[in-house]
């Protein structure tokens, strides 16, 4: 997984991945981050685009992506990743208003990827079963399919 801020060190280290041939995970960031990652073809997840520090506009929620960006991951056969294991941290960490402004944000973008028709795919280390995370992702909006496609990926 590529977890950098630089968006040259992280190039650098999409090529190195992508001659490796192991799968290319990058950490979503700021908005022009996640675009220049997402123009990339070498890049297989973008993870928790959602992530990165925004403030929320009066009307609406930043969630990281945006009709736009869903198209070029689309297009460019990226899948838009969840981190399962950052949302029982921030439930534990920060607390119950915090966690409710991720999964906001986390259905926003379950929204904005069903409409562009991107691959979304569940990052899974807590050893929960399989038809429990996908209950989870239709709590959250996402169609059954689109949840099972996710759940089995990861």
């Amino acid at each position: 997984m590529i977890d950098t801020d630089n968006l040259n060190d992280a190039r650098k280290k999409i090529e190195i991945k992508a001659k490796e041939g192991s799968k290319v995970i990058v950490k979503g960031r700021d908005d022009s981050f996640n675009r220049k990652i997402l123009e990339n073809k070498k890049v297989n997840i973008l993870l928790s685009p959602e992530k990165g520090y925004k403030k929320d506009k009066l009307k609406q929620g930043d969630s990281g992506l945006n009709h736009v960006l869903c198209r070029i991951a689309s297009q460019n056969n990226i899948a838009i990743g969840i981190d399962f294991e950052e949302m029982l941290d921030k439930k534990e960490d920060e607390g119950k208003k915090q966690l409710a402004e991720h999964l906001r944000r986390i259905m926003q973008n379950i929204r904005l990827c069903k409409k562009a028709k991107t691959n979304m795919i569940l990052m899974n280390k807590s050893g929960r079963d399989d038809y429990d995370l996908r209950a989870f992702l239709t709590t959250l909006g996402m169609p059954t399919d689109m949840a099972k496609r996710a759940v089995e990926e990861h």
